[in-house]
This record gives structure tokens, sequence and C-alpha cells, in this order.
């Protein structure tokens, strides 16, 4: 390709903050939950770039030639691929695209079709408009995608506080992650962690059913992760992610603390046929890991404990049953039983059509 700005390119990132900035200029925006994507136009040639600087074109073959009927010759985008299904943005779907088989990826295409939700534009022509002020790239994007139309959208946007504090709440139910704030007069800054994220960030206890060694962990003196557990409204136990981002002293620590758990862990234990590799548990419970095209060939065999202890846990956002990101360990508690681990104890926000907030920008639902 030759454009001003030319693949491979990593995407500029953000920083976590725990509320919306109260002083300063900023420019808000919702934050997607999807994956996000730097489009590049050269004439006929079109790539799509993930944030691994790998393409994405075999996967999202329906969104090729709308991009080359709404994007100007020559540029580079911004944005996010999304799938909408049921009035909300849907993460599981949308991982279901990314499949090794050509016959399975058209088939999905038609069956669960894809969005791009632009948010900046790097190049137009032949300028390179990455040190242009954010506000200046935004205006321009917004003339450009005027009469863009569907799976092509651009992102809502304000500059007042109030509106995207309501946003916060609003867009969860959505399946939106949470606010992006961009200082105005901000440059195009590849992988660096200038703008600011705001994302939702809630408690929950859970009942530690096994864990993870450290991927160091060479001699099985290193934790990696705790995997968790919450009681479903039969009684059974569903795996719904795992906590890490221990310091390496705490996962000596959790060494000790497990051992008492262990012994005779998988005498009751309710996830004991996948510890013992005998096929899938009952109760339609889900299994806490195994290999799959996500898992990178990673190893996830894991260790049973006794589903005794109790942890209180952050996370940001629950989504089919899972928690979307890893949660952050916050204490034991030792105060709580496992039964009162329940998902009741989830706070649950109800979904709002993608219509009702966004209006004409809402993407295509399949």
């Amino acid at each position: 390709m030759r454009l001003a700005v030319a693949p491979p390119l990593l995407p500029m990132l953000a920083k976590r903050v725990s509320a919306l900035p109260e002083r300063g200029d900023w420019i808000f925006e919702p934050k997607w939950d999807g994956f996000r994507t730097l489009s590049f136009r050269d004439g006929d040639e079109i790539l799509l770039q993930s944030r691994d600087q790998k393409s994405l074109n075999r996967y999202f073959p329906e969104l090729i030639e709308p991009l080359k009927a709404s994007l100007p010759e020559q540029c580079v985008c911004d944005g996010e691929i999304v799938v909408a299904r049921g009035g909300a943005l849907d993460f599981d779907a949308l991982q279901l695209r990314v499949h090794p088989a050509a016959s399975r990826v058209q088939l999905l295409s038609r069956e669960m079709p894809a969005s791009v939700v632009f948010f900046d534009l790097l190049c137009e022509g032949d300028r390179d408009l990455r040190t242009e002020p954010f506000a200046a790239r935004r205006k321009r994007l917004e003339e450009l995608l005027r009469s863009a139309k569907p799976p092509l959208f651009l992102t809502p946007s304000t500059s007042d506080r109030a509106t995207a504090s309501a946003w916060f709440g609003r867009f969860e139910g959505a399946g939106l992650d949470g606010v992006m704030a961009k200082a105005p007069s901000g440059a195009y800054e590849a992988n660096k962690r200038v703008m600011l994220k705001v994302k939702h960030d809630r408690e929950c206890d859970c009942v530690v059913a096994g864990f993870r060694w450290h991927k160091k962990s060479g001699d099985h003196d290193v934790v990696g992760s705790l995997l968790l557990g919450l009681y479903d409204s039969a009684g059974q136990l569903q795996h719904v992610g795992v906590c890490a981002s221990f310091t390496m002293a705490k996962r000596r620590e959790l060494v000790q603390v497990l051992a008492p758990y262990r012994e005779h862990a998988l005498d009751q234990h309710p996830w004991r046929s996948w510890a013992e590799g005998s096929g899938d548990a009952d109760g339609g419970q889900r299994m806490p890991g195994g290999k799959s095209r996500w898992s990178g060939g990673k190893d996830l065999s894991w260790e049973p404990v006794r589903a005794e202890l109790v942890v209180e846990v952050a996370y940001d956002h629950l989504q089919s049953g899972r928690f979307r990101h890893t949660a952050q360990f916050r204490r034991f508690r030792s105060d709580k039983s496992p039964a009162e681990c329940t998902f009741a104890q989830l706070e649950v926000v109800a979904p709002q059509e993608l219509e009702e907030i966004f209006g004409t920008s809402a993407p295509a639902e399949s």
C-alpha cells in the first residue's frame, strides 16, 4: 500500500482511570467492546489490521465492499469491529467469527454480520493527520462518514461531562465497556497510553475451586491464577473465570494458603469429571480449562481444591455467565460461606436497544 501512513501500525492505547476527569477539555466517547481495528484503504486494496498487526480480512469478508464504497480512496481509520445481536453487543459471537474454516467464515458472515464503528482518522489522501489535534481529526471523520451506511458507523461523542456520565450507566446494558476521554488537542501516538478509559468496577464473592500454576513455575512453587465459581439457581457451581494480577510474593504465599484445601480435593468436588479428564460434568457446568483455538497452545491444566474458600474479587463486566476480563483479587472472606457465592449477588443491568441509544448510529443486528 502506498499511503502516507502505511501498515503495519500499532494503535494508540488508553490508560484506565477510576472516574471521568473533572477538569479540562475532553471529548468523551463510548468504549466499544469488540476487536480494535485499523482500516487501511488504497484504492481497491483494503486491510483490516488487528491490534497485534494481523490481517482480519478473511474473517470479515462482508465489510470489504462497504469500506470500498464509503471510505476515501486513500485513508487510514481507527475503529472497532463489533457484532450486535438481540439489541446488544455480543463479544462471544464476535469471537466465533475468527474461525479457521473458510466455509464457516462465510456462513457466519451471513448469520452474524459484523459492523465497524469508527472513532479516529489517521490519514486522508497524501496527508498524515496523526500530528493534527484530535478535534480536527474527529471533525474531518464526521464529514467523511456523513453519507456512510451500515455496517459502517461513527461513534457518538460529546464534550459534556454530564452526558458522558449518563452514558456510563446507560451503555452498559447494551454491552459497551465504559467511556473514553480524549484530549481535543491530542496527537495520535501509536502504542502509547495517552487516552483515558473509565470502566465499570464491581465486587463479588466467589468460591475458589481450583488454581493454575504460574507459567514460570517449573518447581510448582508459584500460583498463577485462582479458578472462580458461582452457584446458579439449580445449586450447580459454575466456572465464571479467574483472578490473577498477584505480586510474586503473594503467588508464593498462595501455595501455602491453598495447600490444606488440596487434600482430598476430588472426593466431592463439583468439577471432578473435568479434573479427571472424563468429559463433561453433570448439570450443564462450564469447563474451567481446555485446549481451544483461543488458548494459543497455552497449558490450561488446573489443580482442584476443596470448594470451601471464599474470595472477594473486583470485576468490570459479566457476559454470558463469565467475567469478560480477568477478575482482580481483593481479599479472602473467612466470614462468608461458599453457599452465599451465587449469581444473585451480581448487579444486573437491563439491556437497552442500540437503536434507542444511538438512533441511526446503531450497528445492524443479525
